[in-house]
């Protein structure tokens, strides 16, 4: 490479003013450092002033390596590299151009090193992401006693959090007492940050200790707290750093109040938040618009998050996720379907995020795979991969939708993405194959998997017990516990629903008696609701009513547990103890219409008509939103959705009389089964 020529100084001393001028200038150019250093070679002069050489380096390390390489072979010649301040320049030279291997070198060369030396290496390491080896070089140089500058030190805090090395941390943080650096901000700051990550009560005590905080170190910690689970106390450090006149909010602030806000719920905060945002003019942050879109999302206020959203000065794909994903939770899935439309239009491409949204729309609750299959090709095909959540939510979808072809189909795209034997992709497998009827391919699923764990025994217990292989189930138990392996709260559940759908009472019974002497697992809520249904289902109700007042009484408001048991008085014509069962159903779920028209069908069983009605009257008079049941079918390897008298199909009275055989052919086998009890 040649260097672009100046005019020859007239006397050779000049050389090193020349240089010394080029890089002494504001705006100098490394060219021309360079430049003059090499004209200053080929004319024969030396360098004199060695205090040129870091400058000189300096203007190399935005250049070619090879031209400091040159630079440096020149100054062993003049023997400049005895100097420790030259070898100083030369290592730091090497580091900023990534060249580690020569810095090394270049330090195990060094006759004397002072701290300087021993800075550049451990900056060098950390500020390259070599955070294992920079803590290294930090335990050696603390032997020499040696002086850390700021930037170090904060750079070896940084890492230790980076690498969750605790024990390292306060090592790190009581070397930092001792030296004498606690009183500088940033040195405080980035213990703060490394607390808040892992242990928020000595975050506190740091944070009360310190004499000055500034706009950092409440942000520190009011994130710290979000990152907890911490929401409220956020919220109240919030108004105590917002009261503060001499803190400045800025946008890393409010993100992480906002979060907060979307956390608890409050949207009365997240309102007052969101106004200060404004005034502070923080509303043109990208990063603080999102949360204000995802907090009023979800809070459940979706026109102010359409209206935050249109307001945006300019949005990226995080935007509209926010508010599509917004719209899925709240099942408002048409709305997200269209709004995903509107994004394709505006020309931003769909990503992991969006693809997890709509598929939860598509299989799940709009009965339309097919647009879901295409959208997942399309980002199989472009510069998006999936990954292993998108595959989750695929296998999620189609286990919903229990359509076999599909869910092989899926299957195969697990393999060909090599995901298939991870833990929790295989144990997705394994339940959706469950969810189509097919244990056979769940038990091939579950075997594949290397490294079984707790979830995907659960999972195979659970699939075993879902199509009615109780036995299977336990033995399956069994098989684990010769694994190593030991059950808990949800395998236990998992069992006793087996053995409720199984018919397997007695059985059912012994396990949940010797659940905590067995297993060491303590009865929740699920467990003894899974009794009385199992016992209900048996048509052993007083037995099931002599439970649930055996219970501890802080559970028996769980609507689940009188919902089993008033199925089970609808299933046996018991309108009596149903009748109380239904009122605390109506009591605890007041806005559920599972629990109204369950008692209507239980009245209207023994009857009672009147109470029927009143049920039924109760339902508008409440206002509650009836979810209609329906059933996905696949007709020609398209999906339809049907509900009850739905006639849109144009194959529709050939479907429906397909359902009049299948009840006929069930009426007979309830007959038969009649005739021979």
């Amino acid at each position: 490479m040649r260097f672009p020529t100046t005019p020859l100084a007239p006397k050779l001393p000049n050389w090193n003013l020349g240089i010394k001028d080029s890089t002494n200038r504001k705006w100098w150019d490394s060219w021309e450092a360079c430049s003059r250093y090499h004209q200053m070679k080929k004319a024969g002069a030396q360098l004199t002033d060695p205090t040129l050489v870091h400058s000189i380096l300096k203007a190399c390390s935005s250049l070619p390596v090879r031209h400091g390489k040159s630079i440096h072979a020149s100054l062993l010649k003049q023997g400049f590299d005895s100097l420790t301040s030259t070898g100083n320049s030369i290592m730091d030279f090497y580091m900023k151009t990534g060249a580690l291997d020569s810095a090394l070198f270049v330090f195990d060369s060094m006759r004397s090193r002072d701290s300087v030396s021993w800075n550049i290496m451990i900056h060098g390491h950390l500020s390259r992401g070599a955070s294992h080896k920079g803590l290294w070089w930090f335990r050696q140089a603390r032997v020499i006693a040696f002086e850390p500058n700021v930037s170090t030190l904060v750079l070896a805090i940084h890492a230790c959090r980076s690498l969750g090395a605790m024990e390292e941390g306060l090592k790190m943080h009581g070397y930092i007492i001792r030296s004498g650096f606690l009183d500088i901000p940033s040195v405080q700051n980035s213990l703060l940050s490394m607390y808040a990550d892992t242990d928020m009560e000595r975050a506190e005590e740091l944070f009360d200790e310190m004499c000055e905080r500034d706009v950092i170190s409440w942000s520190v910690m009011i994130g710290g707290y979000v990152q907890t689970g911490e929401a409220q106390m956020a919220l109240q450090l919030f108004l105590e750093m917002a009261s503060n006149a001499s803190i400045e909010l800025d946008g890393i602030t409010m993100v992480s109040v906002l979060k907060a806000c979307a956390n608890t719920g409050d949207i009365s905060m997240g309102r007052s938040v969101h106004g200060v945002v404004i005034c502070r003019g923080l509303d043109y942050d990208l990063f603080v618009g999102n949360s204000i879109i995802d907090m009023y999302s979800k809070c459940d206020d979706h026109e102010s998050a359409f209206k935050a959203f249109n307001e945006m000065p300019c949005r990226n794909t995080v935007s509209w996720n926010s508010i599509i994903s917004g719209l899925v939770r709240t099942e408002k899935h048409s709305e997200a379907l269209s709004l995903f439309y509107s994004m394709g239009k505006a020309g931003f491409r769909a990503d992991e995020v969006t693809l997890v949204n709509l598929l939860q729309s598509w299989f799940n609750h709009c009965g339309k795979p097919d647009e879901a299959i295409a959208l997942f090709q399309e980002m199989n095909q472009g510069q998006e991969k999936p990954n292993g959540v998108t595959i989750l939510s695929l296998l999620e979808a189609f286990s919903v939708s229990a359509d076999l072809k599909r869910s092989k189909w899926a299957h195969g795209i697990a393999i060909r993405r090599g995901l298939a034997a991870e833990v929790a992709v295989g144990t997705a497998i394994l339940d959706m194959y469950a969810k189509c009827g097919e244990i056979g391919l769940s038990r091939k699923a579950f075997d594949q998997i290397p490294e079984k764990n707790i979830v995907s025994w659960g999972a195979m217990i659970a699939a075993c017990g879902m199509n009615g292989l109780a036995c299977d189930a336990l033995a399956l138990l069994t098989e684990m516990k010769l694994h190593g392996l030991k059950p808990n709260a949800v395998t236990t559940l998992s069992v006793l629903s087996a053995c409720s759908h199984g018919g397997l009472v007695e059985e059912g019974l012994s396990f949940f008696e010797n659940m905590v002497q067995d297993h060491g697992v303590e009865p929740g809520l699920e467990h003894y609701s899974c009794m009385v249904d199992m016992l209900g289902r048996a048509g052993k109700l007083n037995s099931a009513m002599n439970l649930i007042e055996k219970m501890p009484e802080r559970m028996r408001d769980g609507a689940g547990l009188w919902g089993a048991l008033l199925s089970a008085c609808r299933s046996s014509g018991n309108s009596r103890l149903g009748a109380g069962a239904a009122s605390r159903v109506l009591e605890l779920e007041p806005q559920s219409s599972a629990g109204y028209f369950l008692a209507s069908s239980m009245y209207a069983a023994s009857g009672l008509w009147a109470d029927a009605a009143r049920m039924r009257w109760l339902v508008k008079v409440r206002g509650v939103r009836v979810v209609a049941g329906y059933s996905l079918v696949h007709v020609e390897d398209k999906a339809w959705r049907f509900v009850a008298g739905d006639e849109s199909h144009p194959r529709a009275g050939e479907i429906w009389g397909v359902v009049e055989q299948l009840h006929d052919c069930m009426k007979i086998a309830e007959r038969n089964e009649s005739d021979c009890s």
